[in-house]
C-alpha cells in the first residue's frame, strides 16, 4: 500500500477529531495520511498531530484509521500502519506515543509496543424506548431518582473555569493529571460548534459536567467532572439526556471513550466499565500502541511519563497482550 499525505477534507460523516480546526488547536503541526491501493484508490485515512515538548518531537493520533471503503480489512490496516510508521520516520519524528483514549486501532505495526484497549459504544439508530430498555434496571432507577430529586440537565454556557476546576479535581481524586486551563480552552475552541458542554445542576450547584465532541459520525463523552458529594444518579441522568439529545440530532453512535480490557476486580477501572456497560453499551475491542524511532529519546520519554503519572496506557496494559504480535484483535 502506498502511504502519503493528503489534503484535509473534513465533513460531518467523519470523526470530529479529524477536523482541521481541532487538529490546529491541539498542535502546530498536523495533517492527514492516506493509504492508496496499487490502482490509486484511496482506501483509508489517518489524521495525526505532532507534539513538540523540550527535545521531543512526538506523533500522536487523535482518531483510529478511518476506512474509506467497505472491504478495508485488518490485514490491510496493519500494512497501512507500517507505511505510516515509515513516513513519520522519514520526517524525523522521535517516536509515536499512545493515541488519545477515543482512538481504538484494529491493528498495530510490527515493532510497535502495544496493549489491548477498548471503548463502550451505543448505536443511536435504535428507538428511544429501546435505548431506555437496554439500560440496566438499577441504573434506570438511579436516573429516575435523580430527576425526581430535582437534578436538572441542561447545556452549559457559563465560564469554562468552573468546568475545568471540577474536571481537574475529579482527575486528581483518581491521581491522574489533567491539562492546564489554557490548553483546555484551546481544546474547546478547536471543537467549536462540534463541542457541547452539559451540566447536571441541583439547586444552583454543579453536580457534574461532561464535555462532548460530536459530528454525525459519533458523539464522544470526552471528559467528566463530578462533585465529590454529588446528588445520587446526577451523572447518570446527564449521560441519559445526552444520549437522547445526540440521537435527536441524528448522530449515529455514542462513545463513552476508553475502557481497559478485563480490569482488576474492585478497581476504579472496573467500576467505570460497569457504569458504561449498564447503559447498554457494547465493548469495542482493539489496541493502543506506540513506536520508537530515536531510542535514547524514547527511553527519556518513558522515564518522564513514569515520573509524571506512573507510565502511559500501553505501559499499564501491555501485559494483557496475548503475545502473538499479530496486530489483530
Amino acid at each position: 500500500m502506498r502511504v502519503q499525505p493528503v489534503a484535509i477534507n473534513w465533513h460531518p460523516a467523519l470523526p470530529i477529531f479529524a477536523k482541521e480546526s481541532f487538529l490546529k488547536a491541539v498542535s502546530d503541526e498536523y495533517g492527514w495520511l492516506g493509504g492508496f491501493s496499487d490502482s490509486g484508490k484511496l482506501r483509508c485515512l489517518l489524521p495525526y498531530t505532532i507534539i513538540r515538548k523540550a527535545i521531543f518531537r512526538m506523533v500522536r493520533f487523535r482518531t483510529e484509521t478511518i476506512s474509506m471503503v467497505r472491504d478495508f480489512d485488518v490485514s490491510e490496516e496493519k500494512d497501512f500502519l507500517s507505511g505510516a510508521v515509515g513516513h513519520f520516520r522519514s520526517i524525523g519524528a522521535d517516536m509515536i506515543i499512545p493515541a488519545t483514549t477515543n482512538t481504538i486501532f484494529r491493528a498495530f505495526p510490527d515493532g510497535a509496543e502495544a496493549a489491548p484497549y477498548g471503548s463502550y459504544v451505543i448505536d443511536l439508530s435504535q428507538a428511544e424506548d429501546v435505548l431506555w430498555k437496554n439500560i440496566d434496571r438499577i441504573t434506570r432507577q438511579n436516573i429516575n431518582a435523580a430527576a425526581k430529586n430535582g437534578v436538572v440537565i441542561k447545556d452549559y454556557t457559563g465560564p469554562l473555569e468552573e468546568v475545568h476546576v471540577l474536571i481537574r479535581e475529579t482527575f486528581r481524586r483518581s491521581k491522574l493529571p489533567f491539562m492546564d486551563f489554557a490548553s483546555f480552552r484551546r481544546f474547546m475552541s478547536g471543537l467549536g460548534e462540534n463541542g457541547k458542554l452539559m451540566i447536571a445542576d441541583h439547586q444552583g450547584t454543579a453536580q457534574s459536567f461532561v464535555v462532548f465532541a460530536f459530528s454525525d459520525y459519533c458523539a464522544y463523552a470526552i471528559y467528566a467532572g463530578n462533585a465529590a458529594d454529588q446528588q445520587p444518579g446526577a451523572n447518570k441522568l446527564l449521560y441519559w439526556e445526552a444520549i437522547r439529545s445526540f440521537r435527536g440530532l441524528g448522530v449515529h453512535l455514542y462513545d463513552f471513550v476508553g475502557a481497559r480490557i478485563d480490569p482488576e476486580k474492585g478497581s476504579k477501572q472496573e467500576s467505570l466499565a460497569s457504569l458504561k456497560r449498564h447503559f447498554g453499551a457494547t465493548l469495542k475491542r482493539g489496541y493502543m500502541w506506540k513506536y520508537p524511532f530515536h531510542p535514547l529519546k524514547y527511553r527519556l520519554y518513558g522515564l518522564a511519563t513514569r515520573l509524571r503519572s506512573g507510565g502511559d496506557i500501553v505501559d499499564a496494559e501491555r501485559h494483557k497482550l496475548d503475545g502473538s504480535g499479530a496486530g489483530n484483535p
